[in-house]
C-alpha cells in the first residue's frame, strides 16, 4: 500500500526546487519551514490512510451513468467530502476567495500525493483548480462572486471543456456556439467529449468552461470565446436554483482511471429549462477564449506530469515491496536457506534503481517549475519576467518527461512482478493503465515537445535556456568540486549530457534560424527526452549535495549518471541527424 513519502517531497522541495531560498528570502509571505512540514504531513496521511485504500476498490467499481446522472464508487463521495472539509482544495487559491494564498509549490507535492493516492480521485480537485485560476485572471467581478467562493472550498467543482468528436488537438475545429441572448448572457450549443468529471454526485454544482464560437465569429482559433456555463443556476441570493440545459450522454469504457467519469457532454439540447440552450456567462473578450483557457492549460500541464510522477512513485514503491518478499534462484553472493530475495539479483535491482531514479528526477523538475511560477508572482519587472519565462521553459519538459516516465516506470513495475504483475489481483497492472492517459491529454506529449522547441527556446533570444544551463553547469561544477568518493563518475558523466543537451539546443536554434522547421520538429521529442535526462540528473546530484552525507541519494545520483544519463549523447545525434532518414522513411507510411 502506497506510503507517501514525506520527507522525499520535503527535501525535493527545499533543498532542489528552492523552496528554502524563497523562504530565508522572504518571497512566499508568513509561509514557514514548520508550517511546510506541518502541511506535507497531513497530506501524506490523508493520501495514504483515506485515499490510497480506495483506489483498487474504485478502479473495479468504476463510475456508472444511468439517464444522465453519473454515481461514484462507494466511499469516494464521502472521501471528497472529507477532502474539502480539511481545507485542502483552497491551499492555493487566492485568500480574497476563501483560498489560503500558499505558493505552487506546496500544491503540487501535495497533488502529487493524492494522484499517488489514487489518480481517479486527483483528477477532479486538478481540473477544479485550473477553473479556479482561469476565474480569477478573466472572470468578471459578478462572475467571481457568484463562483469563486465555492470552487475555492470545492463545495463546486469546475470542469475545461474543449474537445469535440471532430477537434481534438485542433482545438480550432470546433463547433460548438454560443447565441447571445441580449441581457448579458448566452444560449450554448454543442456536443463535447472526453470531459473529466462533467458530471458527478460529489459536489452539489459543477461549473463548465465551455469554448464555443459566436455568430460570425472568424474561423479558426481566432473565433472562440469562453463561457461559464454551471449545471444549477445560481439564485441572487447565492443558492441554487433551476437545473441548466446540459445532461451527460454517456461516459467512457477506459484503459484506467475507471473512478474518473470521463463524460459525453450536450448543451443544449431541450431537456432541461423553458427553451433549448443551455445559459452561459462570457468569460474574457469575445473571440478570445483560448487565451483564456491557456491560463487554465498551463498550469494543468504542470499538474499532469505530477500525476506522471505520483503513479511512477506509487508503481515504485510497490515493486519495491513485491521484489523483498518474492523468492526466486540464488542471487550471486546469496548465502541464506533456499532461494533469495529477487531485490538481491542485479537485473531487479537494475529495474528498481532505474525507477527510483526517474521518478525522482521528474519531480524535482516538476517543483523546479513551480518554483518558477511562484518567483514570478512574487517578484516584479525584469525579475518576474526572468521567471515566467522559466515557468514557460520548464512546462513542456514537466509535462512531458513525467508522464513519459510514469507510464515507463508502472511498466518496469509490472516486469518487476513478473507474471503476477500481468494478474489484475495484485495490484500492478493498474499504475500502467492509469498513466498511459497522462501522455495524452492537456496536449499530448508530441506538441509538448513542438512547444519546447518552437516557442520556448527562442525566449528573450536564447537567453532564457541559458541562463536555465548556466543554472545547472554550477551543480555540477560544486559536484565535481566535492571530491567525494561516493559520487564515482558522476561529474563527468552530468557533464557530459549537458554537452549533448548544448549540442542538440545548437543544432535546433540553426535549424530554426535557416528555415529547417521540418528538421526542428523531427528533433522536437528526442530533445525533450534529452533535456529531462540531463536537467533530471543534475537535480539528483543537487539533492546528494544537500545531503550532507554518503548516503542514499549520492548512491542514487551516481547510478543516474553512470546508467542512464549515457543515453542524452544518443538522443543529441538523431536531433542532429534523423531528420532526413525519418522524413524519407515516413513516405512509405503514407497511404
Amino acid at each position: 500500500m502506497y506510503k507517501a513519502p514525506v520527507g522525499e517531497i520535503a527535501h525535493t522541495l527545499k533543498s532542489v526546487a528552492g523552496l528554502s531560498a524563497a523562504l530565508e528570502a522572504g518571497k512566499l509571505g508568513d509561509l514557514s519551514d514548520d508550517l511546510v512540514d506541518a502541511i506535507l504531513e497531513e497530506a501524506g496521511k490523508f493520501a495514504s490512510d483515506r485515499i490510497a485504500p480506495m483506489h483498487g476498490p474504485g478502479d473495479r467499481q468504476g463510475a456508472t451513468c444511468q439517464d444522465g446522472a453519473v454515481t461514484m464508487p462507494d466511499g469516494y463521495k464521502d472521501l471528497y467530502q472529507d477532502w474539502i472539509a480539511g481545507g485542502w482544495n483552497s491551499l492555493a487559491a487566492d485568500p480574497e476567495h476563501g483560498g489560503q494564498g500558499l505558493p505552487t509549490m506546496l500544491a503540487m507535492a501535495v497533488s502529487e500525493m493524492w494522484n499517488s493516492g489514487a489518480i481517479g480521485f486527483g483528477l477532479c480537485p486538478t481540473l477544479t483548480m485550473g477553473a479556479i485560476e482561469a476565474m480569477e485572471a478573466h472572470g468578471s467581478e459578478e462572475l467571481k462572486a457568484t463562483y469563486l467562493p465555492k470552487l475555492v472550498s470545492g463545495e463546486w467543482t469546475g470542469t475545461m471543456t474543449l474537445t469535440e468528436p471532430q477537434a481534438g488537438s485542433d482545438v480550432g475545429a470546433l463547433k460548438s456556439r454560443a447565441e447571445p441572448v441580449g441581457d448579458g448572457t448566452y444560449r450554448i450549443f454543442g456536443q463535447k467529449i472526453f470531459i473529466t468529471y462533467g458530471e458527478h454526485d460529489m459536489a452539489e454544482n459543477i461549473v463548465h468552461l465551455v469554448l464555443a464560437r459566436l455568430p460570425d465569429a472568424p474561423a479558426g482559433t481566432r473565433g472562440i470565446s469562453l463561457f461559464l456555463v454551471p449545471k444549477f443556476l445560481v439564485n441572487e441570493d447565492g443558492s441554487l436554483g433551476a437545473r441548466n440545459d446540459v445532461v451527460c450522454h454517456s461516459i467512457e469504457h477506459k484503459l484506467g482511471i475507471n473512478c474518473s467519469p470521463t463524460c459525453t457532454m450536450i448543451y443544449g439540447d431541450g431537456k432541461f429549462g423553458d427553451q433549448p440552450g443551455a445559459i452561459g456567462w462570457l468569460v474574457g473578450e469575445e473571440n478570445r477564449g483560448l487565451n483564456c483557457m491557456f491560463t487554465m492549460m498551463n498550469n494543468a500541464r504542470l499538474a499532469v506530469g505530477i500525476e506522471g510522477v505520483a503513479v511512477a512513485e506509487a508503481a515504485r514503491q510497490k515493486a519495491i515491496e513485491y521484489a523483498n518478499e518474492r523468492r526466486q534462484g540464488k542471487a550471486p553472493g546469496w548465502t541464506g536457506e533456499g532461494m533469495s530475495p529477487i531485490v538481491l539479483h542485479p537485473d531487479v535491482r537494475r529495474d528498481l534503481l532505474t525507477m527510483t531514479g526517474l521518478t525522482r528526477a521528474a519531480r524535482s523538475i516538476c517543483y523546479a517549475c513551480a518554483h518558477a511560477i511562484d518567483m514570478s508572482r512574487a517578484h516584479e519587472g525584469d525579475e518576474a519576467k526572468f521567471w515566467h519565462e522559466r515557468a514557460s521553459l520548464l512546462t513542456p519538459i514537466a509535462k512531458a518527461f513525467s508522464t513519459d516516465i510514469g507510464s515507463q516506470v508502472a511498466s518496469l513495475g509490472v516486469q518487476v512482478h513478473g507474471g503476477m504483475g500481468f494478474i489484475e489481483e495484485t495490484g500492478a497492472a493498474i499504475f500502467m493503465r492509469d498513466a498511459r492517459i497522462a501522455q495524452i491529454y492537456e496536449g499530448t506529449n508530441g506538441i509538448q515537445a513542438i512547444d519546447l522547441v518552437m516557442r520556448k527556446l527562442p525566449q528573450s533570444d536564447g537567453a532564457c535556456v541559458a541562463a536555465w544551463f548556466d543554472e545547472l553547469d554550477a551543480t555540477i561544477a560544486e559536484l565535481a568540486a566535492s571530491n567525494n568518493p561516493a559520487f564515482g563518475a558522476s561529474a563527468e558523466r552530468l557533464k557530459q549530457a549537458m554537452d549533448a543537451l548544448r549540442a542538440a539546443t545548437d543544432a535546433l536554434s540553426a535549424m530554426l534560424h535557416g528555415g529547417d522547421t521540418a528538421g526542428a520538429l523531427a528533433g522536437a521529442t528526442p530533445y525533450l527526452k534529452l533535456a529531462g535526462l540531463a536537467s533530471g540528473g543534475v537535480y539528483l546530484a543537487r539533492a546528494a549535495l544537500a545531503d550532507g552525507e554518503n548516503g542514499e541519494r549520492a548512491a542514487l545520483c551516481r547510478y543516474f549518471a553512470e546508467n542512464l544519463a549515457g543515453e542524452t549523447a544518443a538522443l543529441c545525434r538523431t536531433v542532429e541527424t534523423g531528420a532526413e532518414s525519418l522524413h524519407e522513411a515516413g513516405e512509405f507510411l503514407v497511404a
